[in-house]
């Protein structure tokens, strides 16, 4: 990859409302659907219903987090969890082994944790529980609603991309139906230029199945790697970054690829809010492989061997990977006997 080479290539905008406006204008989303994530991996959703009052309001409280004292913030730090939730102070992340230059909240679906014997699969113990601030109640509330305005979005698209792959609707449903494990990320970049722009998140992959990024007006920074260079994808307002995960590449013998993507820091004197949406199904959920049309099955290249990167079947095993490497300090602290386990690089998220 020819790391600092922009491409002037701009992502495909889809209309969400399309679905809804008759049986000629869904069949033509499908296809845009499933070409724009054959030939990018990423494209915006526009359309897609979720009210503009709901999307200022958790934009506003993310704000209001970030503005906590310090000590309020650390109340909730991340070390605390073995669950991997909670808050991570700048330069408390690694991608690539790097340090990623963000402050977040990590928000996965609210459960108890598991009880832990010889037999349990490692990834289980990443079932558990949120810290949520005590200094900002609202922040629950407003996650609550987000969470279930984007859980409605992302299982349509699924469900589409089912139908424009030749597969039942519902084929991807077992996954998620039960248990998903939807983790919801609240990130701040900070500004940061001595004199260049930092790394905000280092090139990746997603571990999941799909992606809806909102982030805030007027913010640039994410890059998308497209035939050796990248293309800047600034926000659209009221749209959402839409991009696939591994287990879609998986779930599709490659015809669909998991796409490489970065975020830039921005410089000193601004910074960046952006909340990224993993959809995941259950941790011990295997992604179905889907029997493609032959004309698709004829541009399915495999699954991406990457002996730094394994891409596992089960959700389970492959978002471990992602979370022992980005975050060694809560596997030093919580799950020391499974650090020899781990792979090499760092890989996460928005």
């Amino acid at each position: 990859m020819t790391q600092n080479t922009l491409s002037t290539a701009t992502l495909p905008v889809l209309d969400f409302s399309r679905l809804t406006q008759g049986d000629a204008e869904a069949e033509a989303f499908r296809t845009e659907l499933r070409e724009a994530t054959h030939d990018y991996g990423f494209f915006y959703l526009v359309g897609h219903g979720v009210p503009q009052e709901l999307i200022d309001r958790i934009m506003l409280t993310a704000r209001r987090f970030f503005d906590l004292p310090e000590a309020d913030k650390m109340a909730i730090e991340n070390l605390q969890s073995p669950h991997f939730r909670g808050y991570t102070r700048i330069g408390g992340e690694l991608t690539q082994g790097k340090v990623d230059w963000r402050e977040q909240i990590d928000i996965g679906t609210e459960r108890e944790p598991v009880e832990i014997t010889p037999e349990t699969p490692d990834y289980m113990r990443l079932e558990g529980p949120n810290q949520w601030p005590a200094a900002l109640p609202e922040l629950q509330e407003v996650v609550t609603e987000w969470y279930d305005e984007l859980t409605r979005v992302s299982l349509t698209l699924l469900r589409e991309w089912a139908l424009s792959l030749g597969a039942d609707e519902y084929v991807f449903d077992a996954a998620f139906a039960e248990r998903p494990s939807t983790l919801i990320k609240i990130v701040r970049y900070p500004g940061k230029s001595d004199p260049e722009p930092k790394q905000g998140v280092g090139a990746h992959k997603d571990s999941g199945v799909l992606t809806l990024l909102l982030v805030e007006a007027g913010k640039g920074g994410l890059q998308v790697e497209k035939d050796g260079a990248w293309i800047d994808a600034p926000p659209i307002p009221g749209a959402f970054v839409v991009n696939i995960g591994e287990l879609l590449e998986v779930a599709t013998n490659g015809y669909l690829k998991a796409t490489v993507h970065r975020v830039i820091s921005p410089r000193i004197g601004d910074d960046r809010i952006s909340i990224p949406f993993f959809y995941s199904p259950a941790l011990d959920a295997t992604i179905p492989v889907l029997p493609l049309p032959p004309e698709l099955a004829a541009q399915a290249t495999g699954i991406t061997a990457d002996p730094d990167n394994p891409i596992f079947t089960t959700y389970g095993e492959n978002v471990l990977k992602s979370r022992l490497r980005a975050h060694p300090d809560v596997a030093a602290i919580h799950h020391a006997d499974l650090l020899s386990k781990a792979a090499a690089p760092a890989h996460d998220a928005e």
